[in-house]
C-alpha cells in the first residue's frame, strides 16, 4: 500500500478530531477575530503589488489593482511603531534565525543576554515561519515583517518586534510578494 503525503495527513488530521486534539496542535493557527484574518478589502491610491502597512489600524495590505487589496491583521511591536516611509523588501527567508538587537540586550540583559549568539529558526524563533526584511538604500533597516503563533499579539500593539502576523499569513503573503517588493509604513 502506497502512503501519500495527503493521505497520511487527512488519518492524522481525522485521528485528532476524534481523539479530541484541539486544531492547533495539528499545526494550524489559533483563532483570532474574524476582521484580522486575510480578506479581499477595496483599497486605493497605491500601485498593484506594493506591501502598505498602517501601523494605527493593524492592517496590512497587499494591494492587487483595480480598487482591491488583500488586508492581514497584523501586532504592531514598539519598533515596528517607530518605522515610517518607505522601503523594499531586500531578503527573504523561511524559518528564519534571530539575534536580539544591541539595544535589546543592553536594555534588557537578563531577558536577551542569552541570546547575544542568536536562536536558529524554527518554530520557538522570535521570527516565525517567515521574515521579510526591510531595506532602504540597498541596506537592511533592521525592521521586518514576520511570523508568529501568539494570536493575542495580532491587532494591538506590543512590547517587542517589528510588524508582526500569524505565521499562517505571513507564509501566504511570503508567497505573493518577491524580493523588491516596494513597502510602504504608515
Amino acid at each position: 500500500m502506497h502512503v501519500t503525503r495527503r493521505s497520511f495527513l487527512a488519518v492524522c488530521s481525522l485521528a485528532m478530531a476524534v481523539s479530541g486534539i484541539p486544531a492547533s496542535a495539528a499545526g494550524t493557527q489559533p483563532e483570532i477575530e474574524e476582521q484580522y484574518m486575510p480578506q479581499l478589502v477595496p483599497f486605493e491610491g497605491f500601485a498593484s503589488g506594493t506591501v502598505v502597512v498602517d501601523s494605527s489600524s493593524h492592517y496590512l495590505y497587499l494591494v492587487l489593482g483595480l480598487g482591491k487589496a488583500r488586508r492581514y491583521g497584523i501586532g504592531v511591536g514598539r519598533a515596528g511603531l517607530a518605522f515610517k516611509g518607505e522601503a523594499a523588501i531586500g531578503r527573504k527567508a523561511e524559518w528564519p534565525s534571530w539575534r536580539p538587537t544591541n539595544n535589546m540586550i543592553r536594555r534588557n540583559p537578563g531577558k536577551y543576554a542569552r541570546y547575544a549568539d542568536g536562536v536558529p529558526g524554527g518554530p520557538g524563533n522570535p521570527l516565525g515561519a517567515r521574515a521579510l526584511y526591510l531595506y532602504r538604500n540597498g541596506k537592511d533597516a533592521l525592521y521586518r515583517i514576520h511570523g508568529t503563533n501568539e494570536p493575542s499579539s495580532i491587532g494591538r500593539s506590543v512590547s517587542n518586534g517589528c510588524i508582526r502576523m500569524l505565521n499562517d499569513h505571513v507564509i501566504d503573503l511570503f508567497a505573493r510578494v518577491p524580493t523588491g517588493t516596494r513597502v510602504v509604513v504608515r
